[in-house]
């Protein structure tokens, strides 16, 4: 499994995530299982939401930690914030109040002392950045986090926020997939009367390279919004047997193939491996051992049906 450094000490930490997103679902055993089993294949980083599961991932998670008290310093530990689900509506809140009681809140249910990443999770159109880094200097000093990134933002988002605190962003969670890649055709086609050429994005990956802050995928195996998966998926055949073809040439599954197509990127990256199963985390992982080449990264890019100028 291939590290880079994250975050403001510079912690080595693994390519592939883990995401807990379904964690909730899980019993004690099957979740402390996971985690084990994630470590053993080379993966240090948790990412998980005070959202997911209304609280349920952190809870376990939570109790997994306490059983295994040795555990929780083995772990890269990241959370988000800003979600807020009420009975009526879906909203978004980075106010100072909430950042601080979300975080304090994290900390229970995850039974550890500290975060060492938190994540404004999604933008928040009413952000203040005075008032969140007034919100993460209170969170660094009282030792509650130790590093700080967004999701979901774009250039002049970050660099509004970046300008108000002096903790670097670590990072930027962001949607990619081979089979979504908005953030990439608009590299392709610029200056051109085309859809693809239209930046919806603002231009994330560049900035993120520029800034040297880490972009985290989410949803690596899916197409669309929430949509469904691609692999194995009818509508994406061509993209299917170009992964199969180097999935079998690696000795490994294609959907491994499909993480390293992202993790191929040249800029510091990493992915969100979403899967609550032992067996699946340990091909996922196997993406983090492997660099495709330039002609296999564009082939697998076309064979989604994409195309190029």
């Amino acid at each position: 499994m291939r590290h880079i450094n994250f975050g403001n000490d510079d912690d080595q930490v693994s390519e592939v995530i883990l995401g807990t997103m379904n964690l909730g679902q899980l019993s004690e055993q099957e979740a402390q299982t996971l985690l084990e089993s994630a470590l053993e294949d080379g993966i240090n980083f948790i990412d998980t939401a005070d959202c997911y599961g209304a609280g349920a991932s952190e809870e376990m998670i939570g109790k997994v930690f306490q059983k295994n008290p040795g555990l929780r310093k083995k772990f890269f530990l990241q959370s988000k914030c800003g979600i807020r689900l009420d009975d009526d509506f879906t909203w978004f809140d980075f106010s100072a109040e909430h950042i601080l009681e979300a975080v304090d809140a994290s900390l229970k249910r995850l039974q550890t002392e500290s975060l060492d990443c938190l994540l404004l999770h999604r933008p928040d159109a009413l952000m203040e950045p005075d008032e969140i880094a007034d919100a993460f200097r209170i969170l660094h000093k009282t030792g509650k986090v130790r590093s700080f990134g967004v999701s979901n933002m774009n250039p002049m988002m970050i660099g509004e926020l970046q300008k108000a605190t002096k903790y670097k962003l670590a990072t930027n969670q962001v949607q990619l997939s081979c089979a979504f890649t908005p953030m990439i055709d608009a590299g392709f086609q610029v200056n051109m009367q085309t859809d693809g050429g239209v930046m919806r994005d603002g231009g994330i990956l560049g900035y993120c390279r520029q800034q040297e802050m880490t972009i985290q995928a989410w949803s690596p195996l899916r197409y669309g919004y929430f949509e469904g998966i691609f692999i194995g998926d009818e509508k994406y055949a061509q993209l299917n047997t170009v992964l199969d073809r180097i999935a079998q040439e690696q000795g490994v599954s294609s959907s491994a193939i499909a993480l390293a197509w992202i993790l191929r990127y040249p800029a510091k990256m990493q992915v969100v491996a979403g899967t609550t199963k032992p067996e699946r985390l340990s091909q996922l992982a196997k993406a983090g051992e492997i660099e495709l080449t330039r002609k296999q990264w564009y082939e697998i890019y076309l064979a989604a049906g994409n195309h190029l100028p």
